[in-house]
């Protein structure tokens, strides 16, 4: 099998972090978007990734420094500006103001790979299989249609996600094991409301559910720990909202993904010699809420700054350039204790401190 093609940098995945990395080296680098997508199906829920499709303040800053505004086919109805957080064993709940941003992943998908195809190259249909690196730099392996590629690269770049291939084939198969499984199923034709809901439950999860509606559907979905059974407590969950007066019926999708929550010291990798790993294959994603587009965004500039000088030291300056993100995580897993302890929780919901209080009927005006 002879090598077809060299290029300074080598991405295997099209997401958030892959892509907008691509676009950010723009044509200062020759650039291969190794993408498992074989095309849009934007607006499809099948089409879509284990992913609630909210854009959190912080994702939307991000866009913001890249100057960048969501076209409209990427929007989704209804726009939130609320949280409802329901404690199921309580009974206790509360809404909150927010600010997100509704989208269609696949579209958002869609739409961020097109930027990066302006000026980089995209395997689509293509699934990566291994590299081997030498002293000239790496050969990197993929397939596409069941037959193999092999290009070179200067740099291989993993933003394939939690499971990341590129860090089990960098690290070994044992070193990245997501702790926690997301299920999301779609219930279409759904009475919806009009916010984001966050649902806890101890014997569910000791992270937390969600619901949000899309367009006429309603995503409910739970990112549930790995090793006890995710598939059952996922069930429990749906049982807990049918006694509460729920009507789910009969999904029209299920779908699930690894969910690698940087809750303690080491899950952050961001790679060696001629690998790098960006968003949630380095496992940059928020341990509070499982927010990934910010962390994809802030990892892809902050990788794409480190290699503007060359590569030689791109590891030592990515290293640093990340240095406050990874500080914040640490924060943030910290205070997860004090955000998922069931009985501070019903504390906090029982205060109504920051909640809004909602007004559902119309308010009579004396005469």
């Amino acid at each position: 099998m002879s090598v077809e093609q060299r290029f300074d940098v080598v991405i295997i995945g099209g997401g958030p972090a892959g892509s907008t990395l691509a676009r950010l080296l723009g044509t200062s680098r020759s650039v291969l978007v190794v993408e498992r997508s074989g095309g849009d199906t934007a607006g499809r829920p099948q089409a879509q990734k284990c992913c609630g499709g909210l854009l959190d303040p912080d994702a939307q800053r991000m866009l913001a420094t890249f100057g960048l505004g969501v076209p409209r086919q990427v929007l989704v109805g209804p726009q939130l500006f609320a949280v409802r957080a329901v404690d199921l064993a309580s009974g206790l709940e509360r809404h909150y103001q927010r600010h997100y941003v509704n989208i269609d992943r696949g579209a958002m998908d869609e739409w961020l790979l097109s930027l990066a195809a302006r000026s980089a190259t995209v395997a689509r249909g293509a699934t990566f299989r291994t590299f081997r690196p030498d002293k000239d730099g790496l050969t990197v392996r993929y397939t596409v249609g069941g037959q193999p590629v092999e290009v070179r690269a200067g740099l291989l770049v993993g933003a394939d996600g939690a499971w990341s291939a590129v860090r089990r084939a960098l690290r070994g198969s044992s070193s990245q094991r997501p702790d926690y499984v997301a299920i999301q199923e779609w219930y279409p034709n759904h009475t919806v409301s009009s916010c984001f809901e966050a649902l806890f439950h101890p014997a569910v999860t000791d992270f937390y559910a969600w619901t949000i509606p899309k367009d006429g559907k309603l995503i409910l979905g739970a990112a549930l720990p790995a090793d006890k059974d995710p598939a059952a407590r996922f069930e429990l969950l749906k049982r807990l909202l049918v006694e509460r007066g729920w009507e789910l019926g009969a999904p029209a999708l299920r779908h699930g993904t690894h969910l690698a929550r940087p809750s303690r010291p080491g899950v952050v990798d961001l790679g060696a010699g001629t690998v790098a790993l960006v968003g949630e294959a380095a496992g940059l994603i928020s341990p509070s809420s499982a927010e990934g587009f910010s962390y994809a965004f802030r990892s892809a500039l902050s990788l794409a700054q480190a290699l503007g000088p060359g590569q030689d030291g791109w590891l030592g300056r990515y290293t640093a350039a990340n240095a406050r993100l990874r500080a914040e995580l640490a924060v943030k897993a910290l205070k997860l204790p004090v955000m998922y302890q069931p009985w501070l929780r019903r504390l906090a919901l029982a205060s109504g401190a920051l909640s809004v209080d909602r007004v559902d009927t119309p308010i009579s005006r004396s005469q």
